[in-house]
Formats: C-alpha cells, structure tokens, sequence
C-alpha cells in the first residue's frame, strides 16, 4: 500500500476519533478527476453522523485545509465534507446500506482499493447472479429427469 498523503491520514483519525464504523477508503485517483480518494465511513445515528462531519471538518480547517464543502447536514443521514483531495461520506447504515458507494466505484473500474479493515465478501454484479441463477436452474431440471 502506498503512503497516505497526511490529509487523507487527518480524515481517517477525525472518523475514528468519533467512534465511526466500517471506514473504507477508495482510491479513486484513476476514475474522476473530481478527487483522489474517498472516505466513506458509518454512524449510528443522525447526531453522529453529523458529529463526525463536524469533527473532520473542523480538524481540517485548523490543518490549513478548510472544507470546500459540506453537504447534507440537515438531514444527517449523510454527510459529505468536500477536502479536495479526499472526500468523506458520513453515512448512516440505512443510507449507506442503499446507496452503496463502495460498489459504485467497484463496477466502474479494476481502482485500487485500500481499507482500515478487511473486505468481508465479494462484490457479484447482478448479471453474473443471474446467470448463476439459470445454471443452477437447468442442473436442478436435469436432476429432476434423472430420477
């Protein structure tokens, strides 16, 4: 893994500083030239996603690196604070749960990815589901003749 550049490093401890969970990072450098990496990461609820937004932020501006912006506050089901280099998405699990940004930038390309934890299973596109779907499908149907 190559080193982090130290805003990247200061977003991961503001996160994990508040107790966010499931802290991903994403190099998406090759992808967009919007930003090099994104942060996405999970909070318990309205307050802490919000918290977290806040604590980033905050320990950004008195880095010399103010947000460019902050999105989403209101609501708090997810929050975005726009660093520039790095993009932090603080969501909740629901929020997270359906948007999916960590399989978003799979499906766009082989980028590479880096993780403060390990990746639990592997992403399947719901072409190969379906095609799973239909193999096992006609082998359930020639086990059926056989018998």
């Amino acid at each position: 893994m190559k080193k982090l550049p130290p805003l990247i490093k200061l977003a991961i401890e503001a996160v994990e500083e508040l107790k966010a969970s499931d802290v991903k990072l994403i190099d998406v450098s090759k992808l967009t030239p919007v930003t090099d990496y994104m942060l996405v990461c999970t909070g318990t609820s309205n307050r802490h996603v919000k918290s977290i937004a806040e604590n980033v932020a905050l320990r950004a501006k008195h880095a010399g690196h103010p947000p460019r912006a902050v999105e989403g506050g209101s609501q708090s089901e997810w929050v975005l604070v726009d660093l520039g280099d790095v993009i932090v998405h603080a969501m909740q699990t629901q929020a997270r749960a359906h948007y999916q940004l960590e399989k978003l930038w799979d499906m766009q390309s082989e980028a590479p990815k880096t993780s403060t934890e390990k990746s639990k299973k592997k992403f399947v596109t719901p072409k190969k589901k379906a095609a799973k779907k239909k193999i096992e499908k006609k082998t359930k149907k020639k086990n059926k003749k056989k018998r």
